[in-house]
């Protein structure tokens, strides 16, 4: 399975659609893509993950890193649109508690 990734951007934050399955073969092209948004102070950065069929542990720890390396440059991760199977998944892993999950997105 592939993944698909777009990206739009207005002056206070960034939006990312996420279509596809997270997993180990997919991952680490999530990960490249996302990663370098999270240079400079105070970013925001929305993932919208609606279209994600499936995640694994693998895209748990993409979206952990993104966390950590947000927090540390004073910014913040919001994942919205998330189906029932992922909310259980970061639910089940106590990630719900620590990050910003919501029904509804923005833009």
């Amino acid at each position: 399975m592939d993944i698909n990734i777009a990206k739009h951007q207005n002056d206070k934050e960034v939006f990312v659609t996420v279509a596809g399955e997270i997993d180990a073969y997919t991952a680490p092209k999530l990960r490249e893509e996302l990663l370098p948004l999270t240079e400079g102070k105070n970013k925001v950065i929305t993932v919208d993950l609606k279209g994600v069929s499936y995640m694994d542990s693998t895209g748990l720890g993409v979206f952990v890193g993104l966390f950590k390396q947000l927090n540390k440059n004073e910014g913040e991760l919001k994942l919205v649109e998330l189906s029932d199977r992922l909310k259980r998944l970061f639910e089940l892993t106590g990630l719900s508690k620590i990050m910003n999950i919501s029904e509804v997105g923005g833009r």
